[in-house]
């Protein structure tokens, strides 16, 4: 269980409050039971470890006032809209023999031992918290699922959860799934017809095949020139050659 120092606060007004906001302090309200509201102030820095904490609104936590100690339970919590620094709290007691309702998160374990999940399977997920009524001082941290031997098609549903003593769903009535092993889905690209293959091949020849015969057919503009030249040069030499026809 977790413990945090607290002090008792007279501040009412907003200024005032946020003075103390401003010190590192948060204010706080404890609420619940026979006895009147009680105003706190808690350091932030205590704060912000609560919150870190995972499902800390489900958790018992224990305060200490002026050397007394009260078990209380977070029940909301608001945040500065600009900085997402907290500056509220509200706590419930914990009264003996008082029922609450809390969402507690579902914890699934042996996923390796699970047939269906080794074969491909899929763990489908239907409620990741499940709302219960507990007694204030049995209040369950967490529901277990155990996959082990669990093949494809297997459902998971409330009563297959082994529940702390006086604790109940909210929802009653149904048998209600919390999860189930589905068989996997593997997508693949429909395979082509053979003609088509054939023809892609074809095709593919016939272009390369082209492409061959229209590069060595063209000549750049350079090729040409210098084969003009070459050839008014080997007109003139064998003009000169020529012999002179006597009159």
């Amino acid at each position: 269980m977790n413990s945090i120092q607290a002090t008792i606060r007279s501040a009412v007004t907003k200024g005032q409050l946020n003075s103390f906001r401003k010190k590192g302090e948060v204010p706080a309200v404890i609420y619940g039971g026979k006895e009147q509201n009680q105003h706190i102030f808690i350091p932030v820095k205590e704060v912000k470890t609560l919150i870190e904490k995972e499902n800390f609104l489900s958790k018992v936590i224990t305060l200490k006032i002026d050397g007394k100690d009260y078990n209380v339970l977070p029940r909301d919590i608001s945040y500065d809209v600009v900085n997402d620094n907290p500056i509220h709290l509200d706590f419930i007691r914990i009264v003996k023999g008082a029922k609450i309702i809390l969402d507690i998160p579902v914890k699934f374990i042996n996923n390796e031992k699970s047939p269906g999940l080794k074969r491909g399977g899929v763990l489908n997920i239907v409620r990741r918290q499940v709302e219960l009524k507990c007694p204030t001082e049995n209040i369950p941290n967490e529901l277990v699922v155990d996959l082990d031997n669990l093949d494809i098609g297997a459902s998971i549903k409330i009563s297959s959860i082994k529940l702390p003593e006086n604790v109940a769903p909210t929802i009653q009535g149904r048998d209600f799934v919390i999860a189930t092993v589905a068989a996997p889905t593997i997508i693949k690209e429909p395979e082509k017809p053979a003609e088509e293959v054939a023809g892609e091949g074809a095709e593919g020849v016939e272009g390369a095949e082209a492409t061959a015969t229209e590069g060595s057919a063209e000549k750049s503009p350079e090729e040409t020139k210098e084969g003009e030249k070459k050839t008014k040069e080997g007109d003139k030499k064998e003009s000169e050659k020529a012999p002179t026809q006597k009159k």
